[in-house]
Formats: C-alpha cells, structure tokens, sequence
C-alpha cells in the first residue's frame, strides 16, 4: 500500500471542490489523459467517471467511482485502469492552522496488479501520487473547482 502527503496552502473544503469537479479529474490524476463523462451526480455515492488512460493513439477507456464521499475529511473511490486491475484510492484531508495536510493511499484490489508484491509496486505509485498531489494543491490552491466562473452562470 502507498501513502503518500502533501501540506496544502488552502482549505480542505478548497481540496473538496477540485474533487467535486470531476471534469478536472485528468488535472490531478496523473496518467489520466482525458475525461469522456460525468455523472450528474458526482461525487455521489456510486457515482462515476468515464476517463481514459495513456497518451494518444494508445488509450484506455475506464472509469472511477465514488465510494465514500465525506467532504470536507474524505473521498474513497475505485480506480479501474485494466488490465492492471482496479485500485482504491483513499484521499484522507486534514485542517492545519496555516492549510490542510492531505494523504493519498493507494492499494491495487483486484487483477495483476493485486499480485505485485508492495516493495515493487509502492515506489512507482508512490512518486506517482507526489505528481498528483502536486497537480492538485496548484488547483486547489489556484482556485479551480466549482467556484470558477462558469458555475454562475
């Protein structure tokens, strides 16, 4: 399992917005090239992603679902990235007085992936998840999410 932290210079309810949109998933997410839907109602219990994986012409079309969905504290989901397999990923977020902290937890629960053994399989992933946690205190920190101006409209 890889876990990974990050100290954020914004709220946690600023981490939840980018995590709601979840147009914005291929911004944080890295690996995931492009977003082909969302459900209306993500982040829903349930709810899911239609993204793909890769870099053009070799793209994997796969999805993300919503486990747990308790702003402003935690978001736990489903990662499909066959033929790997499938991973949860847990996005744990707490209040600091000068921001939050968040840690990402990663483990592969089904396919290949689930058969790797840690000490081969948590490096990558957690180098990965510094990308990412990177990606996502620019959004949050910067203002993306479901504040933008496109959600007055």
């Amino acid at each position: 399992m890889s876990i990974t932290y990050r100290r954020l210079a914004c709220s946690p309810e600023r981490v939840f917005e980018v995590l709601a949109d979840g147009w914005l998933f291929p911004s944080w997410v890295v690996g995931a090239s492009r977003m082909r839907d969302v459900d209306a109602n993500w982040p829903a219990v349930e709810s899911k992603l239609q993204h793909s994986f890769g870099v053009w012409p070799v793209l994997i079309d796969d999805s993300t679902s919503m486990m747990e969905w308790d702003p402003p504290r935690r978001a736990k989901l489903r990662a499909r990235g066959w033929p790997m397999g499938e991973a949860e990923v847990t996005l744990d977020v707490k209040r600091r007085s000068d921001g939050c902290v968040v840690r990402i937890t990663e483990k592969a629960v089904r396919g290949p992936g689930k058969f790797v053994p840690a000490f081969i399989m948590d490096p990558p992933l957690h180098v990965r998840n510094i990308e990412a946690l990177r990606r996502l205190a620019y959004l949050a920190e910067g203002g993306a999410g479901r504040v933008s101006g496109a959600d007055k409209l």
